[in-house]
């Protein structure tokens, strides 16, 4: 999925990279917005999400593997005179990112839905590596397959690849988005993190 990710921002084709979705506006400045805290943007483009959310008094961390995204975003964020930890990196290991613990709220616009079962697996297990008790996850992501997303974001999936600490909260289809999205069927999906932590086998 990368490499078809590299080869559309090289082309200049990146519709994710659009406005603000009103989800994360409700989340970050609705009437039950979450507190300022430390937050996570998993797939993060060019920026402009990350962005929003710096300018609002949450310290983020910016997760994009796209050397050309990447640069644009810290363009982009020294112009808006906001500060963010830009990391050039893959999210199914963030494990290896150095990060302290303690995040309240991961946000993917398009992010998880681009992995197959086992990045899946590695990105869950990364998320919830580094979720603070009472974490919220909101992501946006396709519910059937539309190349180059080969697999359907379902609840139930979500939910297993996060572990059994994390509730779904709401689910709910796109009523308004690009083409694509409403080719694929997209839909946000939001979850807490409660307080048990994942279990493992083996």
């Amino acid at each position: 999925m990368s490499v078809a990710y590299r080869l559309m921002y090289r082309l200049g084709f990146t519709p994710w990279d659009g406005e603000v979705p009103p989800e994360l506006v409700d989340i970050i400045m609705g009437p039950s917005a979450l507190p300022a805290a430390r937050a996570m943007d998993l797939g993060s483009g060019k920026g402009g999400k990350a962005i929003y959310i710096a300018e609002h008094g949450w310290q983020v961390t910016a997760v994009e593997n796209v050397p050309v995204a990447m640069r644009e975003a810290r363009r982009r964020a020294d112009k808006a005179g906001v500060r963010i930890d830009f990391r050039q990196a893959d999210v199914t290991r963030l494990g290896e990112l150095g990060l302290e613990p303690g995040y309240s709220l991961f946000f993917d616009f398009g992010c998880y839905h681009g992995l197959n079962p086992a990045q899946r697996e590695a990105y869950g297990k990364g998320v919830e590596s580094l979720a603070a008790t009472g974490a919220t996850l909101l992501l946006m992501g396709f519910t059937r397959p539309l190349p180059p997303v080969l697999r359907g974001v379902t609840e139930a999936g979500l939910q297993a690849d996060l572990g059994e600490a994390w509730k779904p909260v709401s689910s709910r289809p796109i009523t308004t988005g690009t083409s694509a999205m409403n080719r694929g069927a997209g839909a946000w999906f939001r979850f807490r993190r409660a307080g048990a932590l994942r279990t493992t086998s083996g």
